[in-house]
Parts: C-alpha cells; structure tokens; sequence
C-alpha cells in the first residue's frame, strides 16, 4: 500500500506547536488551533483547525473540524476529519464521522453513521479574478 505521507510524518510536522487541556479542567466555548491540542478534560464547544493534529483522551461537545484527529475519550458530536483519523480503543463518539483516511481499533464505537469523503482539491484563482 503506497501513503502520501506517513503516520510519523504527520505527527512530527504538527507539533510545531501544542496546548493541552489537563484532566479536570474544563472548557466552554468555541478554539480554533495550530500544532497539537491535547485533550484530557472536557471541552464544550466546537475544534476547528486548518494545520494541526487533535488528541482526544478526555471529552469533547461539540463539532471537530481537523486534518487529523487521534481520538481516545468521549465525543458527543459530528467529527470532520479531512486526512488522517484514528479512533483507538476507548473512543467513544456519537454523531456523524467524516473522514479521509480511518484506523479504527477493535473497541472503538460509533453510535452515528461512518462517511468517507475525499479530499478536496486546493482552487488557485485564475488570472482574471487576480487581475480583478
């Protein structure tokens, strides 16, 4: 099987910076990132991030719109992973999982539908609207 890049790849170039939500803690409302997000309380709001990987091991409510997500806790809504996304052995996620590229190990449980969807090609303007 040919990747088009590896899983160690993709976590070594998205630590370039990283936050971390410690156990017990809690969160409520919306964060947007860049690098890592590790998450070991409970965050109550939607992830958004447009180069960075998340880490779930705690609880997330809200909507997750990543590259890549390694989930290993609790989420109660829909996850948007648009490259690479793992779902380890206690995750737990309740909505619809959107994804590109999907190891899901044996414990893992959706209770919502599975959709593979595929990447979407990056749209250069043309000369005329950058002339414009």
């Amino acid at each position: 099987m040919f990747w088009r890049k590896s899983k160690r790849d993709i976590l070594k170039s998205s630590y370039k910076e990283h936050s971390f939500l410690a156990k017990y803690s809690e969160i409520q409302g919306d964060i947007t990132f860049v690098g890592g997000f590790h998450i070991e309380g409970m965050l109550k709001g939607n992830i958004t991030s447009h180069d960075g990987i998340l880490h779930v091991h705690g609880e997330v409510q809200g909507n997750i719109h990543v590259p890549h997500a390694i989930i290993n806790g609790v989420v109660l809504g829909d996850v948007y992973v648009s490259q690479y996304l793992e779902l380890c052995s206690q995750a737990r996620v309740t909505g619809t999982v959107y994804y590109n590229d999907m190891e899901m190990l044996m414990g893992a449980q959706v209770n919502g539908s599975v959709r593979r969807i595929e990447e979407q090609p990056v749209q250069h303007p043309s000369v005329e609207e950058v002339v414009a």
